[in-house]
């Protein structure tokens, strides 16, 4: 099977962007080789800017050019994305609305080595919150360029949340990308797991386990967690009556509580959030800090059957 790390897909497929469109600028703060904006510069040198490590200038310089026509890529780690530039990207590119794009890498856990200082838990609570701001979460490889095309087409900003881990390519070329609509991956009655980025894998991986036990669960693949699609998540409380999230994120702010703002409203039904508990992240391997964190299959499995249980008791 194809693995790529996520963000060489992001690099190859913005250099892809460069040679089609000349509007396409790319900025970022110091850290080209690790999100990989180095594939664009390698290509367009006059066309990207090396800002150093000044996360809040980057957005700055990215919305004076965005004003005159150009579609500026601001790329480094997605925390300091959200934080180190959180004042820029509302005041001066959501505010007016300018078509910048925001590409966060080394989200969630994935910059395991460095520890908290460095590990983005927080930066889709941060995007949600700000008003016009589209969030996007690809799983594979696949939904990444699909993802990055999408972006740069859309007008108006959008915030792209990268892994530093490799992913694998399981969707085709015919995968049905939109940005706002959710994808059902596998149809059932029984409940449903909804996932976004990287935790997408897990919940398809968890659902055939839970097969296995006779529990037949839907599998949605969220990657657009603003603006959420409504219609699919309202369907699959009507249909399934139980809902699990699962997110490499807080599981404040995030995925779960999106969906879980979209059900109270629309239909309520047992939504059980899976994700990153109330706290920062440590140092570790991946896997080890996943599974501390308790983003894995196996405890969307164990998730699933407490969704099933909730629903049951309110019968």
């Amino acid at each position: 099977m194809e693995t790529k790390a996520q963000r060489l897909v992001f690099g190859e497929t913005l250099a892809e962007l460069g040679k089609e469109d000349e509007k396409i600028v790319v900025l970022d703060a110091d850290v080209c080789s690790s999100t990989q904006t180095k594939c664009f510069c390698d290509e367009f040198p006059d066309r990207f800017f090396n800002v150093g490590i000044a996360e809040a200038n980057m957005a700055s310089v990215a919305a004076g050019l965005a004003t005159t026509g150009y579609i500026p890529f601001i790329s480094t780690f997605a925390l300091f994305i959200a934080l180190r530039a959180g004042d820029q990207l509302r005041a001066q590119i959501a505010y007016p609305n300018l078509n910048v794009k925001l590409s966060g890498g080394y989200a969630g856990l994935s910059d395991f080595a460095d520890g908290a200082s460095h590990q983005s838990v927080e930066d889709m609570a941060v995007m949600r919150a700000i008003p016009n701001i589209v969030v996007i979460a690809p799983s594979d490889i696949t939904e990444t360029e699909m993802a990055v095309r999408a972006a740069a087409k859309h007008v108006g900003p959008v915030f792209i949340r990268l892994s530093r881990a490799e992913v694998t390519r399981d969707y085709g070329a015919d995968h049905p990308f939109e940005i706002g609509k959710g994808i059902i991956l596998r149809d059932g009655g029984d409940v449903t797991l909804v996932g976004t980025g990287s935790t997408v894998n897990r919940i398809v991986q968890a659902a055939e386990i839970l097969d296995k036990k006779g529990i037949d669960a839907r599998v949605i693949d969220l990657h657009t967690v603003k603006p959420i699609d409504k219609k699919i998540i309202v369907e699959a409380a009507k249909e399934t009556g139980a809902i699990v999230t699962m997110e490499e994120h807080t599981v404040i702010g995030g995925l779960g509580s999106a969906v879980c703002e979209t059900v109270c409203a629309e239909y309520p039904v047992p939504v059980v959030r899976g994700g990153v508990p109330d706290r920062f992240g440590e140092s570790g391997t991946y896997d080890e800090i996943l599974e501390r964190a308790g983003v894995t299959t196996e405890r969307a499995v164990e998730l699933a059957q407490k969704a099933i249980d909730l629903k049951r008791s309110k019968r």
